[in-house]
């Protein structure tokens, strides 16, 4: 592998990531689970200094690997707190996820309130960080994936035609092999969203709560919907961000990509026409468009510095995530359209890329394919996704034959142990689901989906801006006073909210 290629996977990695036995007889709501009270003490180096300035507190909480065993074999679950400083004033913990599934989490809190937080959801609540289990500093797994093999996105790569599906289809089946080869501990399979619930759980006794509170971005909402539905009365206050529209990710919530990417790519295209006389990728959005295809499908039949068609779709499908990434895009457009012989200039922009830590790219993409295919059956037949890409290279030209391409799921080694979590609608009404209009990863449709699911314990809040998360991260007023007022007040909107840009 050259190392222009590397370069090319790094910048898609930096971009993207920034998704046996049964357990049914596991009582969803059990009587309250025996936890060792936790301990605060300093944080691990890597997680002071990506927290800095802010000072974190980290903690473990030992959970059992299996929960039909909770005697059995254990692992420890690493933790952070910031916690706040007017008691008088606290409700309790604020239990945050950053999405994925893969991601860390124990520097959130920190991030959080470098963005701005409200200061007073900081007197409100101890914001709890976490590395779910397999993540970082929790049992982390690996496959042994490396930016120089085949298997490098979560988003299998864009196919052009029904070869490339078959070409892919090999890779799939070789990276849940090398998933199962290298699960040495047994923990793969216990990779669940409905068991880091439960741990969630555990978590919240060990914190000695009676209820928490959670914010979930992204995968989170997933996260948190499957908490809120089996433990509705330890729920307190629920956001859920974001949306993927249940409590797992399926092969239609992984095709809902490219819906994502048509409805939110049109703000980048007038963002870029407007500035065309700096960027010259068109004079109204539609050329921005076309520019868009005419780069794709050069870098298709030629590369340049490492980027093919498909690390293209996959790199522009990240930067839309926010507003701030668009003029680096731009400026990744441009040094591709030079297509200057050997790429120098876009070596030169990519090369800052080159530092992704191998570790953290293996963790994050096992992590990603252990919990969305042990969560519900995936389609085993590759002519199901052969199909699924002809479809939606029609429905959803620009990044449709990426996200129902195959992936490991249909050669995965392990069944699911349950039926996914079904949505609880009859617990407590204090969830609120916050939702952009356009929003690449997660689309409005999501939101809307969870709404229905969880029905009157809901609420929704529509906010008119483009991007992949809305409280805090976003930038809209309307989205944060209300979610705001939610978790310090318990002020729950009496009917859904439509927050006009702003």
């Amino acid at each position: 592998m050259n190392r222009p290629r590397r370069i090319g996977r790094s910048t898609a990695l930096a971009v993207v990531l920034g998704l046996g036995c049964s357990l049914a007889a596991v009582p969803a709501a059990a009587d309250e689970p025996r936890a060792a009270r936790v301990t605060w003490d300093t944080c691990p180096e890597d997680v002071v200094a990506e927290a800095a300035p802010t000072v974190l507190q980290c903690a473990t909480v030992p959970v059992p690997v299996d929960h039909t065993d909770p005697e059995g074999e254990r692992i420890d679950l690493m933790i952070s707190r910031l916690a706040g400083t007017k008691p008088e004033k606290r409700r309790g913990t604020l239990m945050l996820n950053p999405g994925g599934p893969g991601g860390s989490g124990l520097t959130l809190p920190a991030l959080l309130n470098a963005q701005g937080i409200p200061a007073s959801v900081l007197d409100t609540y101890d914001l709890i960080g976490m590395d779910t289990r397999g993540i970082g500093h929790s049992a982390p797994i690996g496959c042994g994936f490396t930016l120089e093999g085949s298997y490098w996105a979560n988003i299998p790569p864009y196919a052009p035609d029904d070869a490339a599906v078959t070409a892919q289809a090999k890779i799939a089946e070789e990276a849940a092999g090398q998933c199962e080869a290298n699960d040495s501990k047994g923990l793969l399979r216990h990779l669940t969203t409905a068991n880091m619930a439960r741990d969630l759980d555990l978590i919240r006794a060990a914190l000695g709560e009676e209820k928490t509170s959670f914010l979930g971005y992204s995968y989170g909402s997933a996260l948190g919907a499957a908490y809120a539905s089996m433990f509705p009365e330890r729920s307190d206050r629920i956001v859920l961000d974001s949306n993927i529209g249940g409590t797992h990710l399926d092969r239609d919530g992984m095709r809902r990509f490219a819906l994502g990417m048509e409805q939110s790519f049109p703000d980048f295209a007038r963002w870029a026409a407007a500035r065309h006389g700096s960027y010259g990728l068109g004079r109204t959005p539609a050329q921005v468009h076309e520019t868009y295809f005419d780069l794709a499908e050069g870098l298709d039949k030629a590369p340049v510095a490492g980027f093919d068609g498909a690390i293209f779709r996959l790199v522009t499908f990240g930067s839309l995530y926010r507003k701030s990434q668009y003029p680096r895009l731009a400026q990744q457009w441009q040094a591709l359209a030079a297509g200057e012989g050997d790429g120098a200039a876009a070596r030169r922009m990519l090369a800052e890329n080159e530092g992704a830590k191998p570790s953290q790219f293996d963790n994050q993409l096992a992590v990603f394919a252990a919990v969305t295919c042990n969560d519900v059956e995936w389609p085993r037949d590759v002519d199901t996704y052969r199909k699924g890409v002809a479809e939606d290279r029609e429905r959803y030209p620009m990044y449709g034959a990426a996200a129902a391409n195959i992936t490991p799921c249909a050669f995965w080694p392990h069944t699911p142990a349950e039926p996914p979590v079904a949505i609880n609608d009859e617990g407590p009404r204090n969830v609120l689901i916050v939702q952009n209009l356009r929003d690449p990863a997660t689309p409005h449709a999501g939101g809307k989906m969870l709404r229905q699911k969880f029905a009157d314990r809901s609420r929704l809040v529509s906010v008119d801006d483009t991007g992949h998360g809305v409280y805090v991260l976003g930038g809209n007023p309307c989205a944060l006073d209300t979610t705001t007022r939610y978790l310090v007040d318990g002020e729950m909107p009496g009917k859904d909210v439509q927050c006009r840009a702003g």
